[in-house]
């Protein structure tokens, strides 16, 4: 294996101890877990597995790929369990995975739907969700053992991927993952056991791709199930263009930009970065949204960003996180950090209500009032997406290579580190993304260890002192680096001006319209706000000058410290917390007066 540019660091290492993400963790944990676990329960997934297994009688119940829905909620738990002990939580997960784990068949297949309909049908038609569904249960499972030591869901999805090793791969069947994520969850099954025949299993998935394989029976009259809907018209290797299905497509980028470190596979990297060109900023919004389009939940044509249908699922943004977090991995440059940074605070959290039991499948960038968060959707995969990603937030931060610490993304609290040169201790100080006063206090570290702190692409003016004298820094890929040792205390200052943002002139949705930004938050307006505007009309008719002065404001019924803005007469307040208070209408993108 070939050395990464950079290396991840665990959210283990990272402790969150208070501010604007401590809040949204513990709710997480308190109310979203325990929701979705109800939900699942309610909703027959989890019974599914008990049918399966014989200990209850029944029938198969909901849409086939339910069961991935449960493994993403039990990877959450785990993650929750690595942050914050709950014996109540873990108990509720223990029950379930012995559910799950009854359910095997004795060959190692595990896929409830089959099981308890057709298992004469068990791999011969890639549209069903077999494959995905595995690779969420191998992330599960992964985490879980990671959190508790306890290997009995581990060794399950070991023999699940097993068996369908011993039907699927090189000489025996060929196959195109309907909808990609085993992919990407091998790699982490190989770095978790150290067994490269997973790795090599990933590749060998990614290669089948683009090359006529696909067989999809289910969808053989449907319009919009066609290669490109999942990745498959092209090898990944001559991929330049993004196409179909959002979600597909992230997680199938995911995939290749960890084989393409693992590997050092040049010619993936090089198609990962005509894709990266192709999706920003011809397919992205500026709230990290992506997937133009309801009808193939994905991608449409470059430029064509409408605000008011704008799909954007939640998961396609956490699916894009995921990529752009592997795509700084894979380069070192911080331009990806940007792009999880939007997203965490933009279009990954507007998914989810500050309640923690209110969700948003679709986040469009303008309402007429009539969408709003729901308790649940019969495709829940935005909500059990959101339970496993907010508590990993701190695996996003931080990132070391041999000489030093990169950091990624300014949370407050601690993070102790290993590199090749010693150990690594940080304390962080700060109230962002309100402010951008950021004091880092370095506990441990060897002498001369490269400290390089993310200048924001959003950020035009800042400074940095170390133990109170202004220093000069090494600037490159986004990064100023510096050198430091223990007890050293760095001070960043990014200046966060408002910015008015205009879209690309291709963009014609956005013709003659601004948007209100503040450090990486994007800003709306909301009706609630904003009263005697007619709904119908409010996303069209509201508007602000382009000499108008922002002011620091403050709105009823948002978190202690929340900053919103006034503009123009305007009332302006974060996107992810539109929808939060009373029905109405909301805009991202307001009519810009000379």
């Amino acid at each position: 294996m070939q050395q990464i540019p950079l290396e991840p660091v665990s959210f283990q290492h990272v402790k969150i101890t208070d501010g604007f993400w401590k809040s949204r963790i513990d709710t997480n944990r308190d109310v979203t877990a325990r929701v979705c676990v109800d939900q699942c329960e309610q909703t027959h997934r989890i019974e599914n597995f008990r049918v399966a297994s014989g200990r209850k009688a029944g029938t198969f119940g909901g849409i086939y790929y339910n069961d991935s829905d449960v493994y993403k909620v039990l990877e959450g738990i785990a993650y929750m369990l690595m942050d914050h002990g709950d014996p109540a939580l873990e108990k509720t997960a223990d029950d379930i995975i012995d559910d799950i784990c009854a359910a095997q068949q004795e060959d190692g297949y595990l896929y409830t739907y089959f099981t308890l309909n057709t298992p004469e049908n068990r791999w011969t038609d890639m549209s069903f969700h077999e494959a995905y569904c595995l690779g969420h249960m191998v992330e599960g499972a992964v985490a879980y053992h990671r959190a508790t030591g306890k290997d009995k869901w581990l060794k399950a999805a070991i023999r699940a991927v097993r068996q369908m090793m011993s039907v699927i791969g090189p000489g025996k069947k060929h196959w195109v993952t309907g909808h990609e994520e085993l992919e990407l969850a091998l790699v982490t099954l190989y770095r978790h056991t150290g067994d490269e025949s997973f790795l090599d299993y990933a590749q060998w998935l990614v290669d089948e791709r683009g090359h006529g394989h696909l067989s999809t029976p289910m969808y053989a009259n449907k319009d919009f199930f066609k290669p490109e809907y999942c990745q498959d018209d092209v090898p990944a290797r001559e991929l330049s263009r993004v196409t179909g299905h959002a979600v597909r497509a992230m997680y199938y980028y995911s995939a290749l930009a960890d084989i393409a470190s693992l590997k050092g596979d040049k010619a993936l990297e090089a198609a990962l970065l005509r894709l990266w060109n192709n999706v920003v900023p011809a397919n992205y919004y500026i709230t990290g949204g992506i997937g133009q389009s309801a009808h193939n939940e994905g991608f449409t044509r470059d430029w064509s960003l409408p605000n008011l249908t704008a799909y954007c699922e939640t998961c396609a943004a956490v699916g894009m996180a995921l990529w752009n977090h592997r795509m700084n991995l894979l380069t070192g440059e911080a331009k990806y950090a940007d792009i999880v940074e939007t997203e965490m605070y933009n279009g990954i959290l507007s998914g989810v209500s500050l309640s923690g039991d209110r969700f948003f499948y679709v986040n469009p960038l303008s309402s007429v009032g009539a969408q709003h968060r729901q308790r649940w959707y019969g495709t829940s995969c935005c909500p059990t997406n959101i339970v496993r990603f907010l508590p990993s937030v701190g695996g996003y931060a931080y990132a070391t290579d041999d000489g030093g610490v990169y950091v990624n993304q300014y949370l407050p609290g601690r993070a102790e580190l290993t590199t090749k040169a010693g150990e690594v201790e940080l304390c962080v100080n700060t109230n962002y993304p309100w402010d951008g006063q950021i004091s880092i206090s370095v506990i441990k570290a060897p002498d001369g260890a490269r400290l390089s702190l993310r200048i924001p692409g959003w950020c035009k003016s800042w400074s940095i002192t170390q133990n109170g004298a202004s220093v000069a820094p090494i600037c490159e890929k986004g990064y100023a680096a510096l050198s430091v040792r223990a007890d050293n205390r760095v001070e960043l200052t990014l200046d966060m001006p408002v910015r008015l943002e205009r879209a690309d002139p291709r963009v014609v949705e956005d013709a003659g319209r601004v948007a209100v930004a503040r450090g990486p938050i994007v800003y709306c307006a909301e009706e609630v706000d904003n009263p005697g505007i007619v709904s119908e009309y409010f996303p069209a008719e509201k508007s602000i000058s382009v000499s108008a002065q922002a002011q620091l404001a403050s709105a009823d019924g948002l978190p202690d410290g929340t900053v919103a803005l006034s503009m123009d007469g305007v009332t302006l307040i974060p996107y992810c917390l539109w929808d939060n208070r009373a029905a109405g209408a909301m805009a991202v993108w307001l009519k810009e007066r000379p």
